[in-house]
C-alpha cells in the first residue's frame, strides 16, 4: 500500500442553520452554531462542529454523533452536502464529508463553548469553513425554491406571515405578501388548521405542511436507512 494513503483521514462536519430574531420587532435572520477550537491548528478560532469518522461507522451516524458530542443538538433534518478535500485545507491530509442540517425553534439550545453567528456576517473560521458555509447557504437558497425545505426551520404549525419571513431570511430579500400567498395557495403543500394565532393584530390562521410531501426529494438514495431524514 502506498504509505501516503495511510496518512489520509476522514472527518465529518455539519453546517446547522436555524433562525433567530436579534431584537423584538426585527426580522429573523439565518444563524448557525460554531465551536471554538481549544487546540492547534487554528486554536482560538471558531469552526463547524464535527469530528473523525469511526472505522465501523456510517456517515449519517457519524454526523449525528459528532453533533451531539460537540453541540448537544439533534436536528430533525440532516442531509449530506459535499466532500471537501483540497490538499492544503489542513496541515495534515484530511477529507471532510460535510452535512447540512436545519433546526426548528424547539430544537435550539445553548451549550457551553458553542456560539451562534449570523450566517451572513461570520468571522474568520478555521480551515476552509468559511467556504463551506458559503456553499451550504447557496444550496439552501436554491433548494428553498423547489422544495418545502423551509419547514425544517418552522414549528409544526405556523402562520403564512411566519412562513414568508423564513423565505425572506433565506433569500435575503423582501417578498410581496399577496404574491407569496397566491403561490402558497396553489402549491398544495400547506393544510389550513382550525386554529389561529392571536395577538395585537387580527387573528392569523395557522397552517401545517402536508406530511405526505417530503421536505426535499433526494432521489433513490433517500430510501436507504443510511440517508434517511430523521
Amino acid at each position: 500500500m502506498d504509505p501516503e494513503v495511510e496518512d489520509i483521514r476522514v472527518a465529518v462536519s455539519t453546517v446547522i442553520f436555524s433562525l433567530r430574531t436579534p431584537r423584538a420587532g426585527d426580522a429573523p435572520a439565518v444563524v448557525l452554531p460554531l465551536v471554538k477550537r481549544t487546540r492547534d491548528p487554528f486554536e482560538g478560532l471558531w469552526a463547524l462542529p464535527g469530528g473523525w469518522l469511526g472505522a465501523c461507522e456510517g456517515l449519517d451516524a457519524a454526523a449525528s454523533r459528532t453533533l451531539g458530542e460537540t453541540t448537544g443538538l439533534a436536528p430533525s433534518y440532516l442531509e449530506q452536502l459535499y466532500a471537501f478535500g483540497a490538499v492544503d485545507r489542513s496541515p495534515t491530509r484530511v477529507v471532510s464529508i460535510v452535512y447540512w442540517a436545519l433546526l426548528r425553534p424547539e430544537e435550539v439550545s445553548d451549550v457551553e463553548n458553542v456560539g451562534w453567528f449570523d450566517a451572513a456576517d461570520l468571522p474568520r473560521l478555521a480551515f476552509d469553513h468559511n467556504e463551506i458555509v458559503e456553499y451550504a447557504l447557496w444550496r439552501l437558497r436554491n433548494k428553498v425554491g423547489y422544495s418545502r425545505i423551509a419547514h425544517g426551520l418552522l414549528a409544526d404549525e405556523f402562520t403564512l406571515a411566519e412562513l414568508r419571513e423564513v423565505y425572506e431570511a433565506i433569500l435575503d430579500r423582501k417578498l410581496d405578501p399577496a404574491n407569496f400567498r397566491r403561490q402558497v395557495d396553489t402549491s398544495a403543500t400547506l393544510i389550513p388548521t382550525d386554529r389561529f394565532r392571536t395577538g395585537s393584530h387580527r387573528p392569523a390562521r395557522l397552517y401545517r405542511y402536508n406530511r405526505d410531501v417530503e421536505l426535499a426529494d433526494r432521489g433513490p438514495l433517500s430510501r436507504s436507512p443510511e440517508t434517511s431524514v430523521r
